[in-house]
């Protein structure tokens, strides 16, 4: 399995505390949120190469940070070389990026440098694996259908098939919020490239899954535990809180 961390926005939210840094290097209980994620991925045990993309601003804060560490699995540092908000790539085109330069052809796990789960990862790659060659999306259930709002909402079958999926609703048909965390089997990285073929957003990767939940079929995965969207100062103080009680003797 490969990993790709997307970490090539400006964390514009959050400013000042990413002027000088990416989101990816600010702390939640004394570890900077790449390193939980990192973590993360290692657990799950199969993981044999992970990519950070990020953007020319922030290239030389990834490259300074991998120079010391001696990590396994394999980390690589992608330059999308964008230099702005308004000239980034996208979250789906630093994936098709990503992709193409180094010629993928293995299972992806792929999620944003912004995500921190209380649970791990390794539950969520085998409900990916028990579902291939088809894609899975890892839900969050925010119980609450005026937060809903805020979410890519998605509404689930008998079988955790997604059955719909839209972008900060009016009207939320479920609770369950889309997190930036995906399982695509290599059988389906083709409908990447088909994707960027079509000229549609290279945004937000929810407009791929989507699409795919569209053309075909994807499953969703509910998180236990909790789940942290660190977008904002409030959301920031609110992970570092949780994890410094949980995890302060």
């Amino acid at each position: 399995m490969t990993a790709i961390i997307l970490a090539a926005g400006y964390g514009t939210r959050l400013y000042p505390l990413t002027l000088d840094k990416p989101k990816a290097f600010l702390e939640v209980g004394g570890k900077t949120i790449l390193d939980r994620l990192i973590e993360k991925l290692k657990a799950i045990g199969e993981c044999k190469r992970i990519y950070i993309v990020t953007n020319d601003k922030f290239y030389g804060n990834f490259k300074e940070w991998l120079k010391p560490n001696s990590l396994s699995p394999e980390v690589h540092v992608i330059n999308d070389k964008t230099v702005s908000n308004e000239t980034r790539l996208g979250a789906i085109g630093d994936i098709h990026l990503v992709l193409k330069e180094n010629e993928i052809n293995d299972d992806l796990v792929i999620t944003g440098s912004d995500n921190l789960f209380e649970s791990g990862l390794k539950e969520f790659y085998e409900f990916g694996r028990g579902r291939r060659p088809f894609s899975s999306l890892a839900l969050f259930d925010v119980k609450d259908k005026n937060l809903s709002k805020k979410y890519g909402i998605c509404s689930l079958d008998g079988t955790l098939r997604i059955t719909d999926f839209e972008e900060k609703p009016q009207a939320p048909k479920s609770t369950l919020a889309a997190t930036a965390l995906y399982f695509i089997p290599r059988e389906k990285i083709e409908h990447i490239y088909k994707y960027m073929q079509a000229g549609l957003s290279k945004d937000a990767p929810g407009n791929l899954i989507k699409w795919l939940a569209e053309k075909d079929k994807v499953f969703g995965y509910i998180l236990k535990g909790k789940w942290y969207d660190i977008g904002d100062l409030n959301s920031l103080k609110k992970a570092d809180e949780d994890f410094k009680r949980k995890e302060t003797p």
